[in-house]
This record gives C-alpha cells, sequence and structure tokens, in this order.
C-alpha cells in the first residue's frame, strides 16, 4: 500500500492490463461508482478529521486519548484503502478525494486519454490529456 502526498493509504498498482472504456461502458459503471465514491469522500474527510485531531492531541501532550484516535484513525485509513482497491478494481482511478473525481482510462485517435467524471455529474461528458490532468479537461465532442 502506497501513501499520498497526504498520508491518504492508495492501492499498490498491479502489473494487470490496464482496461480501456469507451464512453459507454464508462457511464454503465456510475451507478456502482458514484456509490462508492460517495464513501470515498466522506471517509476521505473523517480520516482527514481524525489527523487533525491525532496532531493536536500529540502537541497537547495527551497521550491518553493520543491511542484511541490513533486506532480509529488506522481503521479509517483502512476502509478508505478498501474503498479505493473497489473502485482500482473497476478499473477507474481516484484523483481527488475532496470532491470526488475519477479518471477512466481510454484512448482516441490511438492516443490514450482519460475520461473525466465529477461525483455531481450525470454521466461522464468530459476527457483530458493524460500527461496533463485535470486541468485540461474538455467536453467530449459528441
Amino acid at each position: 500500500m502506497r501513501e499520498s502526498n497526504t498520508g491518504v493509504p492508495r492501492p499498490a498498482r498491479t502489473q494487470a492490463p490496464q482496461k480501456l472504456f469507451s464512453v459507454e461502458q464508462a457511464n454503465r459503471t456510475l451507478p456502482l461508482v458514484r456509490r462508492i465514491l460517495r464513501d470515498v469522500v466522506t471517509q476521505y474527510r473523517l480520516v482527514e478529521r481524525i489527523q487533525k485531531r491525532r496532531r493536536k492531541l500529540a502537541c497537547q501532550g495527551r497521550l491518553d486519548e493520543l491511542k484511541s484516535v490513533e486506532d480509529r484513525g488506522l481503521e479509517a485509513a483502512r476502509r478508505l484503502s478498501d474503498l479505493l482497491t473497489e473502485l482500482s478494481s473497476i478499473g477507474c482511478e481516484v484523483k481527488d478525494y475532496e470532491r470526488g473525481c475519477v479518471d477512466f482510462p481510454a484512448m482516441c485517435d490511438s492516443r490514450e486519454i482519460y475520461l473525466c467524471w465529477r461525483l455531481n455529474e450525470e454521466r461522464v461528458s468530459h476527457w483530458h490529456e493524460r500527461h496533463v490532468g485535470e486541468a485540461g479537461r474538455r467536453a467530449l465532442p459528441f
């Protein structure tokens, strides 16, 4: 298990071939992806709150409470990791834990791209180049 720069665990990448999605395939996964991603956002917020509480207790020297908070933090991080693994098994990649943004690997004109979807969107309607990231997000031409 790897950690992001915020300390949130990310599932380790496997050597299995990467699944490529059409827009239709990505849209068909959305009912399940939406449910899991809502849980990811909620769990991420919980992990962040627990980490903040842990830091505060450590600074205050309240070691009696610290162990309990650390245990809750580990359990919350494990749950978040399980959710991320679930999304990874579908074939999509979480790009933003706070806003709920996932990318679906795809091909367009022999180029590898990402179909980009946010939790508040009804369907997959945007894409971006893999090397550009969400900042290069554009509406699908169809």
